[in-house]
């Protein structure tokens, strides 16, 4: 954990696949089979583990709702929901026993190309639907109050999603370091103790990544 990210092959001779790489594909894998099972198995009276699953909706439902109002959260809440998921997944796989010990298999929001790559999906995400929802306030939110405004605002529309990447690769990178060190210097209970602190950490980057993204949403589509 916390070590330099090593290419494990390449695609097309210039796409660097990392450790951090594969466990993505692996995380993406298991969610969209996860999706698969649950829609396939979908019942009027649900059982334990459709229960859970639609527990874990209606908790994102009502925490975008709170940001977006119910209207919007309902209209967005593919891809905020999506993005909540793959980054809790992320950030629990790295409490996963061997992961972060060997090259092949890390954890992805330890790496910031990986959290580059949500701050981007993040921008052109939220410029499509600022375009979509009224693209004449889109355009002109960048000249508001005064044109001279235009340079800081589209800085300020970059920034935002660069923000977001380098917070959740730094906290999560972060996280995985110190609980290295500890390890090299008190092998028996300080990791255990961090361990345990990272269950709560690891959910709530997820909120903040998410929560921000839907204050972010609710700018460009007011």
């Amino acid at each position: 954990m916390g070590e330099k990210s090593e290419v494990l092959f390449k695609i097309f001779g210039f796409l660097d696949v990392t450790g951090e790489v594969v466990t993505m594909w692996i995380i993406l894998a298991v969610i969209t089979v996860l999706s698969l099972v649950v829609k396939k198995n979908l019942k009027e009276r649900p059982g334990k583990f459709q229960n859970i699953i639609e527990t874990g909706v209606e908790y994102l439902d009502n925490f975008f709702s709170d940001t977006l109002g119910k209207k919007k959260a309902r209209k967005y809440f593919t891809f905020l929901s999506s993005l909540f998921i793959f980054i809790i997944f992320s950030n629990y796989s790295g409490l996963i026993p061997g992961v972060g010990l060997t090259e092949y298999v890390k954890a992805p929001t330890a790496s910031l190309s990986v959290t580059l790559g949500l701050g981007i999906v993040t921008f052109v995400f939220l410029q499509i639907s600022g375009i979509k929802h009224n693209t004449k306030h889109y355009f002109k939110r960048f000249v508001s109050p005064m044109f001279f405004m235009l340079p800081l605002m589209l800085l300020d529309e970059i920034i935002k999603p660069a923000s977001l990447a380098l917070r959740l690769y730094g906290n999560i990178f972060g996280e995985e370091t110190v609980t290295e060190e500890l390890y090299h210097i008190l092998p028996i209970g300080a990791p255990v103790v961090m361990m345990v602190l990272s269950l709560l950490f690891c959910a709530l980057q997820a909120i903040v990544f998410t929560m921000l993204v839907s204050i972010y949403l609710d700018e460009v589509t007011e």
